[in-house]
């Protein structure tokens, strides 16, 4: 088992011909990813890497039964992008891109959650699951071993490098997943939590939070009661100052909330144990484990 994808899982790449699209699906596919389609409005017949390019999922879907979608569209239409693979029910949809507006965030998430399927994003490297060979995203599938470690994290580079650390220490991993950095996102740490809770292959799982909101804390509360597998968690931006906003739109701290401290001790509440560098995370899970 996994969470969100499998070895089944068929993709369509939204914006296929664009530099991004076309660079990752490459990689995708090198991965192992099954990438059956693309899309690019005026381009139907074309191909990419071998990929077949349509006009629209409608068209994808009919010919090449897609069940996912990743998006490379520019953040001003990624919003209508999302919507239009929802309405053909697909699921996951991952969104790489950032910076959408913050009005078409909310409208996508409503509008999924309305049909119970799972956005990821916006401004997420997306989602890989090593056993399956399927990662649906930007990130190095190369530092992911497959394991039975869960691994989510609101920073990509930081999921690459812990990832990376996992497995210098022969830590493998079930699923990782970029929460995205965005004020919006659809799939929230909560939600992720519980789908990792759920799933027979995941013994144990990796927290990567970052200042701003407060879904850290809520998510601890949620594992101290709930979960019962060893659970280390690493929160970044614990000198920045507040009321500056910290690589992500969502990472600011406003008033007394969102700060590492607080999101620190929360965890710490709950049990879970917080890495205070991202190279300790692989030690605190032997440790843990």
């Amino acid at each position: 088992m996994a969470i969100l994808v499998d070895k089944d899982t068929r993709v369509i790449v939204q914006g296929i011909t664009g530099g991004q699209g076309t660079f990752h699906s490459a990689a995708m596919l090198k991965y192992g990813t099954k990438v059956v389609a693309g899309t690019s409005p005026g381009k139907s017949g074309e191909e990419v890497h071998g990929i077949p390019v349509y006009d629209s999922i409608r068209e994808a879907k009919e010919a090449q039964d897609v069940t996912a979608s990743i998006i490379f569209i520019p953040a001003p239409y990624a919003g209508d992008a999302a919507l239009e693979a929802i309405a053909n029910d697909l699921d996951p949809i991952v969104i790489i891109t950032e910076h959408v507006p913050v009005k078409d965030e909310i409208r996508v998430i409503h509008e999924a959650k309305m049909k119970g399927i799972t956005i990821i994003g916006p401004n997420t490297p997306g989602v890989i699951t090593p056993r399956a060979k399927q990662k649906i995203g930007i990130m190095p599938g190369h530092v992911f071993a497959e394991g039975d470690v869960g691994l989510m994290s609101r920073s990509g580079t930081l999921t690459y490098e812990i990832a990376a650390g996992m497995t210098n220490a022969g830590i493998g991993i079930s699923t990782a997943l970029g929460l995205g950095g965005d004020p919006c996102v659809g799939l929230t740490t909560i939600e992720a939590v519980k789908m990792f809770k759920e799933d027979e292959d995941t013994k144990a799982l990796v927290l990567v939070g970052e200042i701003g909101g407060d879904a850290e804390e809520r998510a601890a509360v949620y594992i101290k009661e709930n979960y019962d597998l060893p659970v280390v968690g690493f929160i970044a931006g614990r000198t920045a100052p507040p009321g500056k906003r910290m690589g992500h739109a969502g990472a600011i701290i406003s008033g007394s909330t969102g700060t590492a401290a607080a999101k620190i001790k929360a965890m710490n509440d709950a049990g879970i144990a917080v890495a205070e560098k991202p190279s300790d995370v692989a030690r605190l899970l032997k440790e843990a484990m």
